[in-house]
């Protein structure tokens, strides 16, 4: 079905308001315009679900608070999942140390400190994942089950993540 021209001419009208509305929820001019735009969407593309005569305002702030939600969910998980995917991997820790001599040597000091602390069963495998080597790679060399490889580089990480927590931001 088709969109007639008064639907079309209130979504048009809505536009500057949507606006409005979408940078009360982004505090940014150009996440303000994506959320109306993808509202506008949205709205032109569900056109048949409004029903005419009722408020076409609430019909559309409700598509936007909706957008609105499930954006940040969605990037609230993919941050969430590269976050914790990342926070120790060979590359960050390079990066990191890099980043500032100053702190680096500081830096090195307390990672070989907790590196000492954490059991040769684990540091072994991670050390071996933090120079390139693969999962694979580790288990054949210490001749362990892949599963028990994964499972000692994960802890090691762990026990890292809580010697090293004064660095994390």
């Amino acid at each position: 079905m088709q969109m007639d021209t008064n639907f079309s001419q209130q979504l048009l009208s809505s536009q500057s308001m949507l606006k409005q509305f979408a940078y009360k929820f982004t505090n940014d001019l150009e996440t303000a315009d994506d959320l109306t735009q993808d509202t506008l969407v949205k709205a032109m593309k569900y056109h048949e679900q409004y029903k005419e005569g009722t408020n076409m305002r609430g019909w559309l702030f409700t598509i936007m608070r909706n957008t609105f939600i499930n954006g940040y969910r969605s990037n609230t998980r993919k941050t969430a999942l590269i976050t914790t995917e990342e926070e120790i991997s060979s590359s960050q820790l390079a990066v990191s140390a890099v980043a500032n001599r100053g702190d680096a040597k500081f830096a090195m000091e307390d990672i070989n400190k907790a590196l000492s602390i954490v059991p040769d069963c684990y540091t072994i495998p991670f050390l071996r994942h933090f120079e390139g080597y693969k999962y694979h790679e580790i288990a054949e060399e210490l001749d362990l089950p892949l599963g028990t490889v994964k499972t000692r580089i994960h802890m090691a990480r762990q026990l890292l993540q809580k010697q090293l927590k004064a660095y994390k931001k």
